[in-house]
């Protein structure tokens, strides 16, 4: 057995990719980190340096509702913008200082397009654009002087600021929904991989109990009446006794090797699973090895076929005429005679099982157990039908039609 080679440590265990790994895993305490440092930095500290003349606090106050809100920005987007946007209006209002606190701007911009509802990212675009403005026509000490061309150039400076940090929030609130989209569709398709190997397995094991139901069931019944004529047959004539015996070891063999043959299929025994399935052509010997049971059989065969059913239609007619011999051997009695009727019609094959028992005549579909319910499962799957109903006067009778298979 080979064993799989470990990936190389520079593949597996890079700094890169450890860091990566859990920014993606722990988006809140990365926003908490960034938050916390972008407002210590530049809105504590620079706020307090540039403040030497005597209002260093009020600017650290300043800066700090323009930056700390930062910390919630991916949870709650809307709010964080609205309490930064709101600090920045009082900025323009109080002061003309250029404050460092003001890197907030285009992180939150970048936020809202990014993590916001899209009326946020196109709203936070507009706020940018509006801020920018504002900023150029009242800080006009950003330019040489505050002549139109400064302000013009201030606002254009601004304004490609706010589209750059719109943009990639754009592209990058894209690029999470695609990968959703393929994580999704991912689950969904190995949801549906599930559900199909569930109904395959429901399928397989609802074939595997009609194959074992059939072979078992047809196989004990011949065995238990010959066991029990064999029985009798002992105490007046040895010979037929032996007979008897010798004809119960063959089911047994014939069943063993049925049996082996479907273990096989489940194992995938190549040489097991390639052996010939019962056929129409089969159905003089299982005749004859249900006559050797003592069941009087009368085989009437009519019509021929337009065309040949295909192999799997053909061993549902076998297993379905197998099936109802196997009900006449249990639950018709003693001295029932059972007619079998095949006969090839224009638009199918119908065949039809009767016998004139007294315990057949009793049987109705709760007693027949998974036999019928598996003889119609077979059926159906050929589009045909089965009736099975007790007769008029005595007996039951079981109908299956099998269609051609038409191209």
């Amino acid at each position: 057995m080979e064993e799989t080679a470990p990936l190389p440590p520079q593949e597996s265990m890079t700094p890169h990719r450890t860091i990566d790994k859990w920014i993606r895993e722990n988006p809140n305490k990365v926003d908490l980190i960034l938050g916390l440092g972008i407002w210590l930095v530049f809105g504590l500290i620079a706020g307090v340096s540039l403040g030497i003349s005597g209002n260093g606090w009020a600017l650290a106050i300043l800066g700090t509702v323009q930056t700390l809100p930062l910390i919630w920005r991916r949870r709650q987007p809307g709010l964080a913008a609205g309490i930064i946007v709101l600090a920045h209006l009082i900025q323009v209002g109080v002061t003309y200082e250029l404050l460092p606190s003001q890197i907030s701007v285009p992180i939150t911009i970048y936020t809202l397009a990014a993590y916001g509802r899209r009326w946020q990212s196109f709203a936070g675009l507009a706020a940018g654009l509006v801020g920018s403005l504002l900023a150029s026509v009242r800080l006009g000490a950003w330019a040489s002087d505050n002549s139109i061309q400064g302000t013009v150039l201030n606002f254009i400076g601004l304004s490609l600021l706010v589209l750059v940090a719109w943009t990639f929030g754009d592209l990058a609130r894209t690029r999470r929904l695609s990968l959703q989209t393929l994580e999704d569709r991912a689950r969904r398709l190995e949801t549906e991989r599930e559900q199909e190997r569930a109904l395959a397995a429901a399928d397989e094991r609802s074939h595997i109990a009609r194959e074992m139901h059939d072979i078992v069931a047809h196989s004990l019944s011949v065995i238990i009446a010959q066991s029990d004529g064999a029985r009798y047959a002992s105490e007046h004539d040895p010979q037929i006794a032996r007979e008897t015996l010798a004809t119960i070891a063959q089911t047994g063999r014939s069943s063993l090797r049925e049996m082996r043959r479907l273990l096989g299929v489940l194992r995938s025994d190549e040489e097991a699973s390639t052996r010939p399935l019962p056929t129409l052509g089969d159905v003089p010997a299982l005749l004859e090895a249900t006559r050797m049971s003592g069941l009087a059989i009368d085989f009437r065969q009519s019509g021929t076929a337009r065309r040949d059913l295909p192999a799997g239609a053909e061993l549902t007619a076998y297993r379905a005429m197998q099936e109802a011999l196997t009900n006449v051997l249990k639950h018709a009695g003693p001295e029932a005679a059972t007619t079998v009727m095949l006969g090839w019609e224009n638009r199918g094959l119908q065949l039809t099982v009767s016998d004139d028992g007294r315990g057949a005549g009793a049987m109705d579909h709760a007693a027949s157990g998974q036999g019928l319910r598996g003889m119609a499962e077979r059926v159906a799957l050929y589009d045909g039908r089965v009736e099975a109903e007790p007769r008029v006067g005595g007996g039951f009778g079981v109908s299956v039609f099998i269609p051609y298979t038409e191209d």
